[in-house]
């Protein structure tokens, strides 16, 4: 058990001293995280408005396929991005593999469903005479959509942390795209993986406190979110 002990008061000390290493993982793990998350709310609410507001052909068969994605693997979508942009695929050209892009673009697609699924959701679950008294006043479809929205931000709020949960803890993605490159696409989760198999338990255990943080962080505000809704 003393190994355990020490590996705390070392993790104490890494953080405390902001060790570079540490803390280069921490910053890394961020910015993929957040250029990934911007560009899937971007995309997401207003493909969730659409998927929840109106009715169409296939409706149903669509949002079981956006539903059953929530539960899509992290290797498999490190494994597919990694055919797409590896040197003999398609898109290798353009030098996406072992990137922060790169990386972003797996949790990306990780990310999507949970917000188009959440959105339409709420959306789904606001009273249908909003947007009829929004249409009403003489609102265009854009500003009752942008309406609408707002009125079930909270949703929209708790859909967009959920995702960004998802993809700051993802590790298959990270592994597979970044390469677990030191100083350059290793972020928490690899560090965590590679540093305990080396035995390194201190560099792990500080990092998988920043993660619990983060991750406590999240679901209280999630929480918060949903009392509000």
């Amino acid at each position: 058990m003393n190994y355990i002990l020490e590996g705390f008061i070392g993790a104490i000390n890494l953080l405390l001293t902001k060790d570079p290493e540490t803390y280069s993982a921490i910053w890394t793990t961020l910015r993929i995280s957040t250029l990934s998350i911007t560009f899937t709310l971007l995309l997401g609410i207003p493909l969730g408005f659409l998927l929840g507001h109106y009715s169409f052909p296939g409706k149903r068969v669509l949002r079981t396929i956006v539903d059953t994605l929530l539960a899509l693997p992290t290797v498999v979508v490190g494994l597919l991005v990694y055919a797409f942009i590896s040197r003999r695929g398609p898109f290798g050209e353009l030098g996406l593999l072992f990137t922060i892009p790169g990386v972003a673009i797996g949790q990306f697609i990780l990310a999507l469903p949970i917000v188009v699924s959440l959105t339409a959701s709420a959306i789904e679950g606001m009273d249908p005479k909003v947007y009829l008294t929004i249409k009403t006043l003489g609102a265009s479809n854009k500003q009752a959509a942008i309406a609408s929205l707002w009125e079930g931000r909270y949703a929209v709020l708790a859909a967009a942390i959920t995702a960004y949960s998802r993809v700051i803890s993802e590790v298959g993605v990270s592994m597979m795209i970044g390469g677990n490159i030191k100083w350059h696409t290793r972020t928490i989760t690899t560090a965590i993986a590679l540093e305990t198999g080396k035995g390194e338990f201190s560099m792990g255990i500080a990092l998988g406190a920043v993660l619990l943080a983060f991750a406590f962080f999240a679901n209280t505000l999630v929480s918060f979110l949903r009392r509000r809704a």
